[in-house]
């Protein structure tokens, strides 16, 4: 009888009979698996090897176009789980070099001596060692020789893809929404292929970049997770067909390739890691969204953010909370001083400064009243009168007049796209008419066909729909815009005057001896448009609020 809490040793008897045998193949990459010979012959080699030795066969496990130098390989995991159960499946894991089971030392030996206290074995079939001394160092040269070789390996394929980028060629990383490749040139046995502009795709990646700045037909600015909503609900879909979610949208409004700009080996591929700046290697594509309303993305993004913004930015009693900031970039926060005559008054005051002392910033303060009055009577003189108001929104109507040639341009690309896929659809159903043979192959790629026309449809009839509204401002409806923003930043709960700020503004710079007042033209633009929205004074963040979930159940 065995107490305590020892743990025994399970000792593997013998085995009678034939050996039992677990084969494993591998390749590397999914040209070697696409290609179907290195494994099929890796089978007929292990299998002629498993028939001359009288052992016999009883599983297979193959992993196609993955790596050895981890352990990231589902069927390697199923087998190593399998080999170490109590029944004791296997007597032999029998590969056709070791390289096929491992391209690590250190990994090779761990897992061979979790497999060796099963009583499992590692045979290589071209490898033989014997299980002396001299067989263990001969194994371990075998190792280190094959993690050297895919070490060699791995830096000439980078120094490879490397060149290749720098000549512009596409190395095979998962293509943008919006791209396309193409066949350029042939050199051997391997295309050379570029990155082109998909014209149906670009058309969404703009929409998405639109539907962030200005909504759709009035809603104003969408957020990353409403447009996401937004394009599921509207059928639009992933380049790999799934459903849009806030990572792909928001990887979509950061991706610099949308402004023509690629960056090759930004990251190792193993770790993840970002590489030295150094090391970056950029190159150029066909732009598809305006650099300028991109920038402004990169600026709107961290300012809308829900982890940035706080509720007492926008219901919040103080006025220009969460606008103003100094002019060394920090936020201006309030401070509560004492007059000569015991008033007190209240200041913003540079955090920086009351955080870090004036080696961070001199530290620059203004009162509130004053800061408050001057930023309205601004906006108020300089801004919302009428012709100033003609004068600024001007801008956007000429930019909007020099793009209207890009989407004339734009139009004709997806009438050739719709022209081409309606010939293929042609084809197809000439194909079918004639041979009277309708497999599931051409009935995907007539559906194929018939998809991508609606897409083109979908987007031509928004490309050519008019917009009206967008190209005219009048005297009249200028002087009503500004006398209604007037008297709301002016009057009424702090709230709702934050709500019209905010619409106009991004940030209020306070320098030494100016006041600087920033904002979007486009803001302003829509603003004028669809009128500014009304402003609601919402709930207060309550910590711990219903923690006891006892009321509005």
């Amino acid at each position: 009888m065995i107490t305590g809490r020892k743990k025994v040793a399970t000792v593997a008897l013998p085995r009678s009979g034939p050996l039992q045998v677990c084969a494993y193949c591998r390749v590397s990459t999914g040209r070697q698996a696409e290609s179907d010979l290195s494994i099929p012959d890796q089978q007929r080699q292990i299998a002629d090897y498993i028939a001359a030795k009288g052992w016999q066969l009883v599983a297979t496990y193959t992993d196609a176009g993955l790596s050895a130098t981890d352990d990231n390989r589902p069927e390697f995991q199923a087998m190593i789980d399998r080999s170490v159960d109590d029944d004791r499946p296997f007597d032999v894991i029998l590969v056709h070099s070791f390289s096929r089971f491992f391209r690590d030392s250190f990994s090779f030996e761990y897992y061979r001596r979790k497999l060796e206290k099963n009583g499992v074995a590692i045979v290589s079939m071209t490898q033989a060692v014997t299980d002396d001394p001299s067989g263990a160092l001969v194994r371990q040269v075998f190792t280190l020789f094959d993690e050297y070789q895919s070490r060699e390996n791995g830096k000439h394929v980078e120094r490879v893809m490397k060149e290749n980028a720098r000549q512009g060629f596409y190395n095979g990383s998962p293509v943008a929404l919006g791209f396309t490749t193409k066949v350029v040139a042939r050199h051997g046995n391997r295309d050379k292929k570029v990155l082109v502009v998909d014209p149906v795709d670009a058309e969404l990646v703009r929409r998405i970049f639109i539907l962030y700045r200005d909504g759709d037909r009035g809603s104003g600015p969408m957020g990353v997770k409403m447009i996401a909503t937004w394009l599921n609900e509207h059928g639009y879909r992933t380049k790999r067909g799934g459903l849009f979610g806030v990572a792909a949208v928001h990887t979509i409004l950061t991706n610099r390739i949308y402004i023509g700009e690629t960056t090759f080996n930004r990251r190792c591929s193993r770790t993840l890691r970002q590489k030295p700046a150094d090391q970056h290697i950029h190159g150029a594509v066909e732009p598809i969204v305006d650099g300028t309303l991109f920038e402004w993305v990169q600026q709107a993004l961290p300012m809308r953010s829900p982890k940035v913004i706080a509720p007492r930015v926008v219901t919040g009693p103080i006025l220009l909370t969460g606008l103003a900031s100094c002019r060394c970039g920090a936020a201006m926060t309030l401070r509560t001083g004492t007059g000569g005559k015991g008033k007190v008054y209240q200041y913003y005051t540079c955090s920086a400064c009351a955080r870090k002392g004036k080696a961070a910033c001199p530290g620059r303060s203004i009162r509130m009243d004053r800061l408050d009055s001057l930023v309205v009577e601004a906006l108020t003189k300089n801004l919302l009168q009428p012709d100033r108001l003609a004068s600024v929104l001007s801008a956007v109507i000429d930019a909007r007049s020099r793009r209207a040639e890009d989407v004339e341009a734009r139009i004709k690309r997806l009438e050739q796209a719709r022209f081409e896929a309606r010939d293929k659809l042609r084809r197809l159903v000439d194909l079918v008419e004639s041979s009277d043979i309708v497999d599931d192959e051409i009935k995907s790629r007539i559906a194929l066909r018939r998809d991508e026309i609606a897409k083109v449809d979908a987007e031509l009839e928004r490309l050519q729909a008019p917009r009206s509204g967008q190209e005219d401002f009048s005297h009249e409806g200028l002087a009503r815009f500004g006398q209604l923003v007037t008297e709301n930043i002016a009057n009424g709960p702090i709230p709702f005057r934050k709500g019209y700020l905010r619409a106009l503004l991004d940030r209020v710079e306070v320098d030494d001896d100016v006041v600087r007042l920033i904002g979007s033209t486009h803001a302003l633009a829509q603003a004028v448009k669809d009128g500014p929205a009304n402003v609601q004074e919402v709930r207060r963040s309550v910590p711990k609020w219903r923690a006891r979930k006892d009321s509005n159940l």
